[in-house]
């Protein structure tokens, strides 16, 4: 079945079929910052329950990517949609076999017996506030389709130093969900504001009528921390009632564990084990925002 490709520029809808050259020419025309283009795999669409939305935009630590690409890895789920912006950054991310490929966000779905999902992932976020507000929309839109009520953004909560076991944070936009953080051994925030896609997208989802929730895993923001990501999963996973395989995120866990003992032991100066000069005591910092 043919890739099917939607442009969408402000209000106004074009929509076309075609093979991977018609594909390019496509893409390549008239990108620009207030454009947002789709590929979807098919013309056929999946007939999920009411999925909840998963997303793991990159940011800091890059928290929410690692998990959510974990778990369309281990689910397996599979591609629904490539959503192409002109305000994403203008390079190209080349893949393991050796091609290259604008930079985009991806959506993929995945269904169970009890628990349906769409699981965003992406290479960026958008460059300005007008094309955060407007890729939202989009990507809730696509939700809303297949009747979408729960949304789950996967984010960093930057501390400024490093911990053994990090904490998860969160914020929903409905009292009833926050008393639940209890159980779920959620940390609730209090203050603060959450930057970005991870914030407007809940945001958004609520003058939607859906219930939205941020999970925030505690980071130093100095490192890509997969021990971060793998706590966030798991509360995810406890709270939509899933499970799967943890153990490739284990490992990398490990790894960011090994960096973390390997930067702290560049930090200590001499045998006083002393901070070196310029080096960040080991006292979390006044978090204003969160991303």
């Amino acid at each position: 079945m043919a890739a099917k490709i939607q442009t969408r520029t402000s209000l106004h809808h074009c929509h076309g079929h075609g093979k991977a050259l018609k594909r390019i020419n496509e893409l390549s025309s008239s990108m620009s910052g207030r454009d947002i283009k789709f590929v979807y795999s098919s013309t056929d669409r999946p007939k999920l329950k009411s999925p909840h939305l998963v997303c793991g935009f990159p940011g800091s630590g890059y928290v929410g990517k690692l998990a959510v690409d974990h778990l369309i890895d281990e689910l397996p789920a599979k591609h629904l949609v490539d959503i192409y912006s002109g305000s994403f950054p203008p390079q190209v991310m080349i893949k393991n076999d050796g091609t290259a490929d604008l930079m985009k966000n991806s959506i993929f779905w995945w269904q169970s017996a009890g628990v349906d999902l769409l699981l965003l992932t992406g290479d960026s976020q958008p460059a300005n506030p007008d094309s955060e507000y407007a890729l939202a929309e989009e990507v809730l839109g696509i939700a809303e389709q297949f009747g979408t009520h729960q949304v789950f953004t996967l984010a960093a909560y930057i501390t400024g130093v490093f911990v053994e076991k990090p904490k998860v944070f969160g914020t929903a936009t409905d009292t009833e969900t926050v008393k639940e953080f209890v159980s779920h051994n959620i940390s609730m925030m209090d203050s603060g504001s959450i930057t970005g896609m991870n914030g407007l997208v809940i945001g958004i989802a609520k003058l939607r009528n859906m219930k939205g929730m941020c999970l925030l895993g505690e980071t130093s923001g100095y490192v890509v921390d997969a021990k971060a990501s793998k706590a966030v999963l798991e509360t995810l996973l406890g709270i939509i009632g899933i499970k799967v395989d943890m153990t490739n995120l284990e490992k990398r866990a490990k790894d960011t564990e090994t960096l973390i003992h390997t930067i702290e032991q560049q930090m200590l100066a001499g045998k006083g084990g002393k901070p070196l000069e310029g080096q960040p005591l080991q006292k979390p910092r006044d978090t204003g925002y969160i991303s």
